[in-house]
């Protein structure tokens, strides 16, 4: 089943492509769909990623080597890193968009952060591409569960990062991550790794998407609406306690 998984990638790459011309998500207060996409990618990660983490302790203390509360341990680390790197980005973002207005200059994240920025999100679309192949739990439903969380969660970041580049995100950024996550599935395709791995790798993706999905939310300039968070919430949480 690898050719759903490129078509699932090509659809994620096209979000980043197109999605600018949804012209009725850049409003303040903040869309109720945007908010309503981050409930969803936070639903999938509390109730379905991690879970599935904890499910595979037993192979995680056997390949480290370590008994299972260390090797759960070290694998909700791995989430904690990926929270904080994605932090300091989303910092370093900020204080360069900063210095630029009190410069004079556009509002938006200086040159040299943006390739930063930018290089760090490719990466990290790159690893989404990666696991629409080789993911924690193989099958059609948890793929396609995978696909409409990452999308929606494609949707808000997207914004997040337009906001902060301007015109540079449209002439470099989204080809780069559009082209990222076509990149990650051309990998995962023509490779294989562990199970002990791709635990790791969707360990450090929870981290990401929550600090991102929230990052988006929480700041007090976005005005975002909790209604529609909670119902995104909810609502995807209900199909994957019913699937």
């Amino acid at each position: 089943m690898i050719y759903l998984p490129l078509l699932f990638a090509c659809a994620l790459a096209a979000i980043h492509l197109f999605i600018r011309k949804l012209h009725f998500l850049d409003v303040v207060p903040r869309s109720r769909w945007l908010s309503a996409a981050g409930g969803v990618a936070v639903a999938y990660v509390f109730l379905h990623i991690l879970p599935e983490l904890s499910k595979h302790q037993e192979t995680f203390a056997e390949q480290l080597g370590v008994g299972e509360g260390t090797a759960e341990s070290w694998v909700y680390l791995v989430s904690l890193v990926g929270l904080a790197a994605f932090y300091g980005l989303e910092r370093a973002a900020k204080i360069s968009r900063g210095r630029s207005r009190s410069e004079g200059g556009e509002d938006a994240v200086e040159a040299d952060i943006f390739w930063l920025h930018i290089g760090s999100f490719g990466l990290y679309n790159g690893l989404i591409g990666y696991l629409l192949v080789h993911r924690e739990e193989p099958g059609l439903w948890p793929l396609v569960i995978f696909f409409v969380a990452m999308a929606l969660h494609f949707v808000t970041n997207d914004y997040g990062l337009r906001e902060d580049h301007k015109t540079r995100y449209d002439r470099f950024g989204r080809w780069i991550l559009a082209l990222s996550v076509v990149a990650g599935w051309a990998l995962g395709a023509a490779t294989e790794i562990s199970e002990l791995v791709i635990g790791f790798l969707f360990a450090f993706l929870a981290g990401g998407v929550v600090l991102n999905v929230l990052k988006e939310e929480l700041p007090k300039e976005r005005q975002s609406r909790f209604l529609p968070f909670a119902l995104g919430l909810g609502g995807y949480a209900a199909v994957l306690l019913l699937i």
